[in-house]
């Protein structure tokens, strides 16, 4: 007997691929971030892992989109949420398996994702 979270899954997963069936896909996308991105915000953007995340959680790509992410905590605690924007796609515009996902840095947007971010002197949110 299956659960019904089980079949519910399944489900999704279908819809997805009759989604996907229909439309080319994409061969690249191009992502860009903001220069001012740690060290830190760029080793998790470029991991494998968070490519996979963006094919599996991304159905389609276009030129302009701007997909705010979140990274990750980090040693610190601080959430690092990333503004990460669609700058070219080759191909079609539905996001398979197959798409490769590159990045390229674009100016600075003023982003708060470095030590000082828990530190007296970082930003404060009310």
């Amino acid at each position: 007997m299956t659960s019904n979270s089980s079949r519910s899954g399944d489900r999704l997963e279908e819809r997805a691929d009759e989604t996907r069936a229909g439309t080319p896909s994409a061969d690249r996308v191009v992502v860009s971030y903001p220069a001012d991105l740690s060290e830190w915000g760029r080793f998790q953007v470029e991991k494998p892992s968070f490519r996979a995340f963006l094919r599996k959680t991304r159905e389609s790509a276009r030129e302009g989109d701007l997909w705010e992410e979140f990274v990750g905590v980090g040693c610190c605690g601080n959430t690092l949420d990333v503004p990460l924007r669609v700058e070219r796609v080759d191909g079609g515009a539905t996001i398979a398996d197959e798409t490769t996902i590159e990045y390229e840095v674009r100016d600075a947007c003023g982003l708060d994702g470095s030590w000082r971010v828990q530190s007296a002197g970082g930003p404060s949110r009310t």
